[in-house]
């Protein structure tokens, strides 16, 4: 199917918050774009890099609250790519990551609107990075996986087989794990994953608001109830996070993410 399309979709990545961390190129589209698509997970002050006179569309998804249907977020891209030349569907952290960007660029390609993506730090990152912990180490293992811990009931395969990733991956980096997080403990431990494997959870990491705990595999689940810990909440686990260098992490930006934050 195609559409006659008279401007360019750009799916933006926003970065995990910090306004700091958007791409030079990020910027530039956000300050010259006529349409704006824009996701929960983006502070005012990125928002506010946008011309006042430009269209502006809220399509987040947050759990437990009224969603946009990713359908109608799809016809609303291509609607706006029919009236103007610089659209921008801006994401948070990376487009292409746990964010349905190769969902929208692909709806994009079939109705035959021209579709460009601009990648963004992510929050997987970032977020442990403002802790001063690095996903990767030489003395922690070879290899990182990326993996979401909220699931779309709709995929039509089975689900994260956390028994397998326990011995398959040298560390963890979860994102929209919070909601499953006991399970998640239980499955990786079941899996032969130590349960005095290190581990760390960030809330809303690189931001105001930014808070964490520090523990081990087995009593994650408890620490980050205890310490109040809410969406969007960063999980990390393996021996990165014993390699972790408090003197090296930034200050979080003050600025203030939109509440609620939700999935995880």
């Amino acid at each position: 199917m195609t559409t006659a399309s008279n401007g360019t979709v750009f799916l933006v990545g926003a970065g995990p918050g910090d306004p700091d961390l958007l791409t030079v190129k990020a910027q530039r589209l956000l300050q010259q774009c006529d349409a704006l698509v824009y996701d929960s997970l983006v502070p005012q002050e990125v928002l506010a890099l946008v011309p006042e006179g430009a269209e502006k569309h809220f399509v987040g998804k947050r759990r437990g609250h009224h969603s946009v249907p990713q359908p109608s977020t799809n016809a609303v891209l291509v609607e706006l790519a029919g009236r103007h030349s610089c659209v921008v569907r801006l994401k948070g952290g990376d487009p292409f990551l746990f964010g349905r960007g190769g969902e929208e660029a692909a709806h994009l390609a079939r109705h035959g609107v021209p579709v460009q993506v601009v990648p963004g730090v992510t929050a997987g990152i970032a977020a442990p990075a403002y802790l001063g912990i690095p996903v990767t180490h030489r003395r922690a293992g070879s290899s990182v996986t990326f993996v979401t811990g909220h699931e779309e009931i709709d995929k039509g395969r089975p689900g994260v087989n956390w028994r397998g990733l326990a011995c398959s991956s040298d560390g963890l980096v979860i994102y929209m794990g919070l909601h499953n997080l006991a399970h998640i403990c239980e499955e990786l431990m079941a899996g032969g994953l130590a349960a005095s494997t290190a581990a760390a959870a960030v809330q809303q990491g690189t931001v105001r608001g930014q808070s964490s705990v520090i523990s081990t595999l087995a009593e994650l689940d408890a620490a980050v109830r205890e310490a109040g810990l809410n969406s969007p909440t960063i999980i990390v686990i393996g021996e990165v996070v014993n390699q972790r260098v408090i003197s090296c992490a930034p200050e979080p930006a003050d600025v203030e993410m939109p509440i609620p934050i939700t999935l995880g």
